[in-house]
């Protein structure tokens, strides 16, 4: 029996995953996920200091000539005290003397050499930046599960973290089955085409962030596809397509079912890629995709993406939509949940006119993609739409991706 494509998403969540660590040093880190919680060791800023090249004032000496008795740049220790009547030149991040209650722009004042007159109006703690008002000590600063990107690198960084812990990337194998394809690098006889979809699936789970490895075009026979996945048990995920549908040479299934897999489910209420199979060997996911073009891209995003996001163990797995209005009316055949790819302009989505299951074309032109309803027959034109963008856009809790 079919599920839906909620069911499908849910049974993915359900999934227990086996996590490996390993250290890295920082500058290796980046587009990793932290294998735990990292906490400042100390304030940002350590210390009181100035966020202007300026002076450091009394706030009594508003309006009056004062005389400047030091200046201190950036790095270097000084015991100098503002008193009534005087001004410290100070640089950008130097450390705030003793006294001071503002510092004044260097701009805001009149430069009389030795001495300077001040603006009459000075704000209290003016373009003073103080210990810990950025980061305090033993503030979590990444989470658990977080992807360290360049400025989560830079706030590591920042604390005198040089090596950190994380989670091991996914480990991916993909191939593909069916008589009628070659690779990119053969020579096509008549009735055979090119295939597509395991240079686009493993180009995909690379931008993913997994270690992919490809075993290449498999015959399409029980003993082969058993032969491929005996060579993958090690991996974390297998995503194979072709080889699914009820056709007389569609032996993977049948391969991966006597090799001891799991299905957890087998077909999904949705259009394109009906056929879209999970199971499970051990600690080994598999993802069993159309051989239609479209179809397996469309549900990869659908369903593999998430997967691998789980796989990774972020924290925010799950596909976070955007909100789009829809910016010509759709017709649809009711009955299951269609996907339809499209571009998106920052507020309004286009469908792409070309989008049959079995092209190539669409998925390099498209987006994203909106999800319909298969209570829908059709939609307005400026109605609002669920937009999944194909930039990994996640979230901590579960997300409506359909459109009703």
């Amino acid at each position: 029996m079919a599920v839906t494509i909620q069911e499908a998403l849910e049974i993915i969540a359900s999934q227990k995953t086996t996590p490996r660590v390993q250290t890295l040093c920082l500058e290796e880190a980046l587009g990793q996920i932290s294998a735990t919680d990292y906490y400042a060791s100390i304030d940002l800023p350590v210390f009181d200091n100035s966020a202007m090249d300026g002076y450091a004032i009394r706030l009594e000496d508003a309006g009056k000539e004062v005389k400047v008795i030091a200046t201190i740049l950036a790095g270097e220790r000084s015991d100098v005290e503002v008193v009534p009547h005087t001004a410290v030149k100070i640089m950008t991040g130097a450390k705030l003397p003793k006294g001071c209650e503002a510092i004044v722009p260097i701009e805001d004042v009149e430069d009389l050499g030795e001495r300077v007159v001040l603006p009459k109006k000075i704000k209290e703690q003016a373009h003073m930046r103080f210990a810990g008002e950025d980061v305090a000590k033993n503030e979590r600063i990444v989470e658990k599960g977080e992807m360290l990107g360049a400025y989560q690198i830079g706030l590591l960084a920042s604390q005198g973290i040089s090596y950190v812990e994380v989670y091991e990337p996914p480990k991916v194998v993909v191939f593909a089955t069916g008589h009628e394809l070659k690779m990119h690098y053969e020579s096509l006889h008549a009735s055979q085409i090119y295939n597509s979809n395991t240079p686009s699936l493993y180009a995909r789970a690379k931008e993913l962030g997994c270690q992919v490895r490809y075993l290449g075009r498999i015959e399409d026979s029980v003993g082969a596809i058993q032969e491929a996945i005996t060579a993958a048990k090690d991996a974390d995920l297998i995503i194979t397509s072709g080889g699914v549908s009820v056709g007389e040479a569609d032996h993977t299934k049948e391969a991966f079912k006597v090799m001891g897999m799991q299905i957890l489910f087998s077909k999904v209420e949705i259009k394109p890629g009906k056929p879209t199979t999970l199971g499970r060997m051990g600690d080994t996911m598999v993802l069993n995709l159309p051989g239609n073009p479209l179809a397996a891209l469309l549900n990869f995003e659908l369903f593999g993406r998430f997967l691998i996001n789980r796989l990774s163990h972020r924290k925010d797995p799950y596909i976070q939509p955007i909100t789009a209005k829809l910016a010509e009316k759709l017709t649809n055949k009711p009955g299951r949940d269609t996907v339809i790819p499209g571009k998106f302009d920052g507020e309004c989505f286009y469908p792409l006119a070309k989008r049959g299951p079995g092209m190539v074309r669409p998925a390099a032109m498209m987006d994203g993609f909106i999800i319909l309803s298969h209570e829908l027959s059709s939609l307005a034109k400026g109605k609002s739409v669920r937009f999944v963008p194909l930039c990994n856009l996640t979230a901590s809790e579960p997300k409506e991706l359909i459109s009703h």
